[in-house]
């Protein structure tokens, strides 16, 4: 942690599996340091099992690779990563006009998201999820789509890390997550933003 906020790369591959801290935990940490915020985080596990995927993504990951795994592969998945992660800032640069609608405002450039004036902490991959819903707000995003815009091509194509991380935007962002007023769902095809006020 401590070389990681001396010299601040751009990407770690981290193990789930570690002595001291797990991985899981130093995640967590890299995330709650504002020097590493722009970090992009791959984890190498052996562990393959779904929870333990999700508990990755939960902490913060940009990806999840399981061993074993291919020098090919492993190089694809950082270069999708990082390719993702340079059209996000891109993006970020470009857009000057933040969203805002009832109370919720997402300033692109700043990656800052607050609700009725107080800033809401997201997981790098929350913010991605929303920063495409918000900047695609009143149109439907398909479930591929946003899965293959926030985790590439490589990415499972089954949609349940995208729900269990709209689960936590949810639980971040709306009053009443059973009766969302922000982000709405299109069953069976994908998720909708409230259009933007602007």
């Amino acid at each position: 942690l401590e070389k990681a906020a001396e010299c601040r790369p751009h990407l770690i591959l981290l193990d789930m599996m570690m002595p001291v801290m797990d991985g899981a935990q130093t995640c967590r940490a890299i995330r709650e340091n504002p020097v590493l915020k722009d970090t992009m985080v791959v984890f190498l596990s052996a562990l393959g099992e779904e929870e333990q995927q999700l508990t990755g993504f939960g902490v913060g990951a940009d990806d999840y690779l399981t061993k074993p795994f291919g020098t090919d592969e492993l190089l694809a998945r950082v270069r999708t990563a990082i390719r993702h992660n340079n059209k996000l800032s891109d993006d970020s640069q470009n857009a000057n006009r933040p969203y805002a609608a009832d109370g919720l405002t997402i300033d692109f450039e700043r990656r800052l998201v607050t609700l009725h004036g107080k800033e809401i902490h997201l997981t790098r991959v929350e913010y991605k999820i929303v920063s495409l819903l918000a900047k695609n707000s009143g149109k439907v995003m398909t479930y591929d789509t946003l899965i293959d815009q926030v985790w590439g091509p490589y990415a499972d194509d089954n949609n349940r890390i995208l729900r269990v991380n709209m689960a936590n935007i949810r639980r971040k962002i709306e009053e009443n997550p059973g009766e969302p007023k922000y982000i709405f769902t299109e069953l069976g095809v994908g998720y909708r933003m409230l259009e933007d006020g602007n």
